[in-house]
């Protein structure tokens, strides 16, 4: 009934999350979009930075953005924030039912690092907080005041998260901590940056005195880089279900790749709806596309299956199955955490083992994502045998 219950409240959860996520992001392009959208045209008014016209759903629109402020504000004003506040906590509790919880089987890969549920949990939770505190102060330190430096501070801060993350937890929840680290900065920087900054804007009007100019630009600043980032956390939203990318010693390269790819992919289309687009923003697309080769070059070399060795009796292949696989892979599991196969994948019969073949080659020889947590602690050895078996035709007579 507990299994039952926590695979309700991960997929509502879920669902909440990309509900409050596609809010959030969408409000985001949209706003980087008609920021590099506005045009400044002949008006009377020179506090008003550009404007934008626009058509949609049959009718027109016609964005003013000032420069700082109105002199006055309106009766209603519109805030966007809530969107970027439910899309952490949905995921941050998303997080806690699939991988706290089940820190052993998720969170935990003993082969990579021996650690209790507690200190997993802790390591995870103090990272997250960790990295918008670094974050933080690397923005407002001298280095935040140039564009170029900060870029490459940034990058180095994902970086280090990648390879720590790769490097304490199980391949699937390092890529979803690292998409967690950067969307823990992004939703940081709405809550701790830039509403408090529009909120002292307003409250200035209100006091009928003049907004610090300053506020705003470090609003935009910090609003940027969200804008950059999004795309990577995208990926790792989905990267669960790709052990590919994950389930190998290199995987800290293939996140910080993607993070690039899709920092350029964004920057491209940030200069083309700028209509601004220069040679950085030309070579930007060619430029994610080799990203991306790469990384499947990377991930290709991995793929090992032992077929040089000599043919594998199928009895040896029984037996791990049997030792490492049947107590989650059964028709009647034994572990407890389990009240029927994941994803209805049985070895009872040697049929059965033969119809997954494919499966034990994607899950447990290509990429390390099986058993989970390598609870069972399936040797290097008992993968090549595996992968030469189903190579040499998966044969069990």
């Amino acid at each position: 009934m507990t299994a039952f219950l926590l695979d309700w409240a991960g997929l509502l959860l879920r669902w909440a999350h990309l509900l409050a996520g596609i809010a959030w992001i969408g409000s985001s392009f949209y706003f980087i979009w008609l920021d590099s959208s506005l045009r400044k045209r002949k008006m009377d008014n020179d506090a008003i930075a550009g404007e934008s016209w626009m058509v949609h759903g049959g009718g027109f629109y016609q964005v003013e953005k000032y420069l700082v402020a109105p002199d006055k504000l309106p009766d209603e004003l519109h805030w966007f924030k809530y969107e970027a506040y439910f899309t952490w906590l949905t995921g941050f509790v998303l997080m806690a039912v699939i991988y706290y919880w089940g820190a052993e089987a998720f969170l935990i890969n003993s082969s990579v690092m021996e650690l209790t549920p507690l200190q997993a949990i802790g390591l995870s939770i103090g990272s997250l907080f960790a990295g918008w505190v670094f974050y933080d102060l690397l923005c407002r330190s001298p280095v935040g005041q140039n564009t170029g430096a900060l870029a490459l501070g940034v990058l180095m801060l994902v970086a280090a998260a990648c390879i720590a993350y790769v490097n304490l937890f199980s391949g699937r929840a390092a890529f979803i901590h690292i998409g967690a680290f950067i969307g823990t900065i992004m939703a940081a920087n709405v809550f701790f940056i830039i509403i408090p900054n529009q909120k002292k804007t307003v409250a200035a009007l209100l006091e009928g005195t003049a907004p610090d100019p300053a506020w705003g630009l470090q609003a935009k600043q910090r609003s940027l880089h969200n804008n950059y980032l999004t795309l990577p956390v995208l990926f790792m939203m989905i990267s669960n279900h790709y052990p590919i990318v994950f389930g190998h010693s290199l995987s800290w390269l293939v996140a910080l790749g993607i993070v690039i790819a899709g920092g350029l992919m964004r920057h491209f289309f940030n200069q083309y709806d700028a209509a601004k687009l220069n040679w950085t923003g030309r070579v930007a697309l060619p430029l994610a596309a080799l990203a991306v080769l790469a990384l499947i070059v990377v991930t290709g070399n991995r793929i090992g299956t032992g077929a040089g060795k000599d043919e594998v009796p199928f009895a040896e292949v029984r037996q791990i199955i049997v030792t490492r696989c049947l107590s989650c892979h059964a028709v009647v599991p034994s572990d407890e955490g389990f009240e029927e196969a994941p994803a209805g994948v049985v070895f009872d019969k040697p049929e059965d083992i033969k119809r997954y073949a494919a499966n034990i080659l994607a899950q447990a020889v290509i990429t390390d994502t099986m058993p989970l947590g390598n609870l069972t602690e399936m040797t290097e050895d008992e993968r090549e045998v595996l992968g030469a078996w189903v190579a040499q035709g998966a044969k069990i007579d």
